[in-house]
């Protein structure tokens, strides 16, 4: 199946997790209709300069954040890092994250979502 990219479904998400901001979310694929594996997620998400997601816990999930534009700092469950360009971040298990854009270009992420 092929999907172009004017074609995914997209939605804005303020305040997401308690963040700052919004977020840009264009979803490649719908969980649970298209994509019949257990993911619940994937999607490429977009952070405008300051933008942030507030930090909150991967419960019987993986999430798997791949830094494609952009700089991200990071909160991985309590550690501080600052991600760029080919970085990549997997929180799941019960432990958290938060992500923040203090870099001067929109901040692209691609995520992925999986459940366990």
């Amino acid at each position: 199946m092929i999907r172009k990219i004017d074609s995914f479904r997209t939605e804005i998400r303020d305040n997401m997790r308690g963040g700052d901001g919004s977020v840009k979310i264009e979803h490649f694929w719908e969980p649970g209709k298209e994509m019949l594996s257990s993911n619940r997620m994937a999607a490429k998400l977009t952070l405008a300069p300051g933008s942030s997601i507030g930090f909150h816990n991967h419960d019987k999930e993986d999430e798997i954040f791949i830094i494609v534009k952009g700089t991200a700092e990071v909160d991985d469950n309590g550690e501080v890092s600052i991600l760029n360009a080919g970085d990549t971040l997997l929180t799941g298990n019960g432990a958290g994250h938060a992500v923040r854009n203090i870099g001067k270009c929109d901040l692209e992420i691609i995520a992925i979502i999986s459940t366990y």
